[in-house]
């Protein structure tokens, strides 16, 4: 049995992978500020959820703060930390940038400073599409260049990847980062653009369709990404490992059509209020999952037309509307 520390448990991502590592018996300890920049009922219900099992453990700290993370990682004795924790929002790193800088570059160096003084095997550290910024090119290979994110999110990850390569090169930890692309699926954030588009479309309220409709997206279910992750910590490793991969859906999805799917599921005409392109907004994201394919033996499964009517059904259950 595994001992696995997972950072942002409450999150979307990070309580799917809590999850999954749950009922493949691994003992996880889950750790989380629940910060109000989304609904924190919604996290909370994530935790009761997970605390529903033997094996999990959580502790409401903040990554920033190294004293209380270095008590978890002398008293818990890890063999891997998933690191999952982020300030995520385009729109909200312009109205509070210093939030992103504390908790995505200083949270993230405090790991892996804690993570080489405590020994920990492996490191799993999870970047994002933003890195890419808005790249011409058809698909996006991981050998690509991040030196110009578009977003201050963005450009945080190629931070973060930047210090995880540091700690590998320079003390042999066991390490992979992971590029998400367009992650959704049940208990998602209220942020994200589904989620809004499901609210606001039941509600009988205008959808904000920026760019005037004309963005193009990987959307990757949570069930496929869960297992990209799973297929990293399964790998034997006889030496330590660097590796960067894509995580992402084969489809190209645009805006408009991904609209339809919803409004069809919905049995609901959507209001659209098209608006330009937002400040820090990729207008196209498609991964290059060759490596994914080759390393993890990993490709996704769930293509959005079988993903959204998930996410609705969630999403109607969860706030028990009609």
């Amino acid at each position: 049995m595994s001992k696995i520390l997972v950072t942002g448990g409450a999150g979307f991502i990070g309580y799917h992978t809590t999850k999954k590592f749950l009922e493949l018996n691994n003992q996880v300890v889950a750790i989380d500020n629940i910060n109000d920049y989304y609904d924190i009922s919604l996290k909370e219900a994530r935790i009761n959820e997970l605390n529903k099992y033997p094996n999990f453990k959580f502790c409401k700290i903040d990554i920033t703060n190294y004293k209380s993370l270095e008590e978890i990682f002398s008293k818990e004795q890890m063999n891997t930390v998933i690191h999952l924790a982020a300030q995520a929002g385009v729109g909200y790193s312009f109205k509070n940038p210093m939030i992103f800088k504390d908790t995505n570059i200083s949270g993230t160096f405090n790991l892996l400073e804690l993570t080489k003084k405590y020994g920990v095997k492996n490191f799993i550290f999870a970047s994002s599409s933003s890195v890419y910024g808005n790249s011409t090119k058809e698909s996006l290979e991981e050998i690509d260049s991040t030196d110009h994110p578009i977003s201050l999110y963005g450009a945080t990850k190629s931070t973060g990847e930047l210090l995880t390569h540091y700690y590998h090169k320079t003390f042999d930890i066991n390490t992979n980062i992971f590029r998400f692309f367009s992650v959704y699926g049940p208990w998602g954030r209220p942020d994200m653009v589904m989620f809004k588009f499901i609210k606001s479309i039941l509600a009988g309220k205008p959808i904000d369709v920026y760019n005037f409709g004309n963005h193009q997206r990987s959307f990757t279910y949570i069930d496929d990404i869960v297992e990209g992750i799973i297929k990293a910590i399964s790998l034997e490793q006889k030496n330590p490992k660097f590796e960067i991969i894509n995580l992402g859906n084969s489809q190209l999805i645009e805006l408009e059509y991904l609209i339809s799917l919803i409004e069809n599921e919905l049995n609901v005409k959507s209001i659209k209020n098209y608006l330009p392109l937002q400040n820090g907004d990729i207008i196209r994201n498609y991964p290059n999952i060759n490596k994914a394919k080759q390393i993890l033996n990993w490709q996704p499964k769930t293509p959005v037309e079988e993903g959204i009517p998930i996410l609705i059904k969630w999403y109607k259950d969860y706030y028990k509307t009609k």
